[in-house]
């Protein structure tokens, strides 16, 4: 479909809905349509990504296929979620990988392990250290690649990847940002920023009109929301893990690998533990899931953000495993080269959006707050 037929459903799925009006009370998403019946390129944009893909409207839904209606607001709204990524992607040359993304990932995740591989032999050798045997001791790390070599391989990639998204982010917050109020009456963010924050953290929306998500079908469940949560906790600890490292290395002068009851270790396995139970989890919803209130190009951006995250979550662990054998040099390199092409990726992957969601419900509830103002 053309972004203009995408935006032509969307428009005309949820102008059927502020008729009936009978999903108002399922998420935030119908009192927001409500509140504008206009529905501007601006405001398909915030509802899409508003919708949280809970399913509950479709499978309630009296309009929905095979009625004449046909009313399927989570497919389009998926699609115009999808498009939204096209529409604000920095430089926007880049946007055919959104729509190509299961090759997008292989290929790229490819090259940059064949891409460390490389720079394996060329630094390895230089170290005086052959690169099958068995190095376990203080800084065998480094002797397969140099800390500065992954510095710069985390470094660059990631510093890339958060100026693609900041553009991109930006562009959609100026596209749907609410409008200046004049004089006193303009609302105050904090209580609003506050009340996203805990939407963003909790998931509420995930739990469709209380009852949970149609994960798979009719059927309500919470698992969606459990494993998404499971997947943020996964990145924090990882996260929290790099950041003991770095203390480590360079506050404490150790250097890796770290013995099993450290810091970086703990945390990292943790980390990658969560996140292979949330990435496979997620990925058995998503292949069980019923297709009809879903879109094509949606699941398979989800299926090649959910593969490079299993891949790296996997890698990390079977590194932890056999970084005591001869194994521990390729392993690293296959680690270090997912983790690559993850950094790479994040502006042209799934991960986008976190941050357009999370616009969305800020917009939302500063619209809460000024609703409530107005009606004191």
């Amino acid at each position: 479909m053309s972004a203009s037929e995408i935006r032509a459903e969307a428009r005309r799925a949820l102008g059927i809905c502020d008729a009936c009006g009978y999903c108002n009370g399922f998420c935030d998403l119908f009192e927001a349509a409500r509140r504008r019946p206009a529905l501007t390129e601006a405001d398909l944009a915030h509802l899409a990504n508003l919708c949280h893909a809970c399913r509950n409207c479709f499978h309630a839904c009296q309009y929905a296929p095979p009625h004449a209606f046909a009313v399927n607001v989570p497919r389009a709204l998926a699609r115009m979620r999808h498009q939204s990524y096209l529409d604000h992607v920095w430089p926007r040359s880049f946007a055919p990988l959104l729509n190509r993304p299961v090759a997008t990932v292989v290929w790229v995740t490819l090259g940059a392990i064949l891409l460390l591989f490389g720079l394996m032999l060329v630094f390895a050798p230089a170290a005086g250290v052959p690169t099958i045997d068995a190095d376990t001791g203080a800084g065998a790390f480094y002797r397969v690649l140099p800390w500065s070599v992954m510095v710069w391989i985390g470094v660059l990639p990631l510093g890339w990847s958060a100026l693609a998204i900041g553009i991109g982010w930006r562009r959609y917050w100026t596209l749907t940002r609410p409008e200046d109020r004049v004089g006193n009456e303009a609302v105050q963010p904090g209580r609003a920023l506050w009340s996203a924050l805990a939407d963003i953290l909790d998931l509420r929306n995930l739990r469709g009109g209380g009852p949970g998500c149609n994960d798979l079908d009719a059927r309500f469940s919470h698992w969606r929301r459990r494993l998404h949560q499971t997947l943020l906790s996964g990145l924090g600890l990882s996260f929290a893990a790099t950041l003991a490292a770095t203390l480590y290395h360079h506050g404490l002068g150790l250097e890796a690998p770290y013995p099993v009851l450290s810091a970086p270790v703990l945390l990292g396995t943790l980390g990658g533990l969560a996140l292979l139970v949330a990435v496979l989890g997620l990925g058995w919803i998503e292949w069980r899931a019923d297709p009809a209130p879903l879109a094509p190009e949606a699941r398979r951006l989800d299926r090649a953000f959910l593969g490079l995250l299993s891949v790296v979550a996997g890698s990390g662990l079977a590194l932890l495993v056999w970084r005591a054998t001869s194994a521990m040099a390729p392993l690293l390199v296959v680690h270090l080269g997912t983790v690559l092409a993850f950094f790479l990726l994040l502006p042209y992957s799934k991960f986008v959006h976190s941050g357009y969601r999370a616009i969305a419900l800020v917009r939302e509830s500063l619209d809460r707050v000024s609703i409530r103002r107005d009606n004191a």
